[in-house]
């Protein structure tokens, strides 16, 4: 699946990538996210729970940023399993200068997943999907124009 944005945000770019490249305060705006553990500055674990339909799945995601530029540019990439699941993706955001001050996010990921959960079908889990990238981009907002 192929997902992508572009994200206003009322905050300057460094305050932005701030709060991006710190796993804990990321990772809080996750839906199902129950912990965050970091590995080094480049890699971390998440542990989150998802249900998409009726079933339920408790994964554990290994998280690599694979490359940055700051405050400008970041690629990530994880890969993760669950009891009769996996999911593998890669994302990348470009932020850049917006107007008076602000910052735009602009983002794309592509995310497979496998086994049980994508039994369910591609439009419920993208739908969920979706509810769920946009949920985490709210949070984000909060965090930074609080």
């Amino acid at each position: 699946m192929h997902f992508e944005g572009h994200v206003p945000i009322k905050a300057d770019r460094q305050k932005t990538w701030d709060l991006l490249m710190d796993p804990q305060k990321v990772g809080g705006c996750g839906p199902g996210v129950e912990r965050v553990e970091v590995i080094d500055d480049k890699r971390f674990k998440i542990h989150a729970k998802v249900g998409i339909g009726l079933i339920r799945a408790t994964f554990a995601v290994d998280v690599e940023r694979t490359a940055e530029t700051p405050p400008d540019f970041a690629q990530l990439k994880g890969t993760g399993k669950a009891p009769g699941s996996a999911v593998d993706g890669a994302a990348e955001m470009h932020l850049s200068d917006g107007p008076d001050g602000t910052t735009v996010m602009d983002w794309t990921a592509d995310v497979h997943i496998h086994g049980k959960l994508a039994s369910v079908g591609a439009r419920l889990i993208e739908g969920t999907a979706k509810k769920m990238i946009d949920q985490t981009f709210d949070c984000i907002r909060v965090k930074l124009e609080a």
